[in-house]
């Protein structure tokens, strides 16, 4: 299995992904829009023997009140159901933070399992005064400066593109 970022060809193959891992399309459906919106994403893919087997997709987000911090989020992560629990994701959230900092982000914000994004070191956004555009509870949207010390001077509520609203 690697890791490598999206191509046109397998635009179909994460479509197949996203819809098997979640209950509903509207992941789906948001991976598509945003694609389709010509927003710059970074797309990355987990392949094995052919076979897009699971997806991380990170867009930008804003904060308000405004900052010239570079901030990218991470919605959705998505891998195969019958390949799940095997760190396919695992893979995919470290590759992903790593291509991230190389484009020049400076943190990455998850609305996300308060189990599973700490181990990748993410933190409560509340500990640095950084909450959600959306109503959810505090320790599931959560942060990581890439830059570190990044953080310290800003605070506000996080929006994601407008898409995200269409989506849900």
């Amino acid at each position: 299995m690697h890791i490598r970022p999206e191509q046109s060809t397998d635009i179909e193959q994460i479509r197949k992904v996203n819809t098997a891992a979640f209950p509903t399309d509207a992941e789906a459906n948001l991976v598509d829009s945003l694609r389709s919106a010509g927003i710059k994403l970074i797309s990355l893919v987990a392949e094995e023997n052919n076979q897009i087997i699971g997806h991380i997709l990170f867009s930008p987000v804003t904060i308000e009140p405004e900052s010239k911090i570079k901030l990218i989020g991470l919605a959705p992560m998505a891998v195969l159901p019958d390949r799940q629990r095997q760190g396919i994701g695992t893979q995919l959230v470290n590759e992903g933070l790593k291509v991230c900092t190389q484009a020049g982000y400076e943190a990455v914000v998850v609305l996300g399992h308060p189990d599973y994004y700490p181990r990748f070191g993410f933190e409560p956004s509340t500990n640095f005064g950084i909450q959600s555009e959306y109503n959810v509870p505090a320790g599931v949207f959560m942060v990581k400066e890439l830059q570190p010390g990044v953080l310290s001077t800003v605070s506000g509520t996080v929006k994601y593109h407008p898409l995200f609203n269409d989506a849900w």
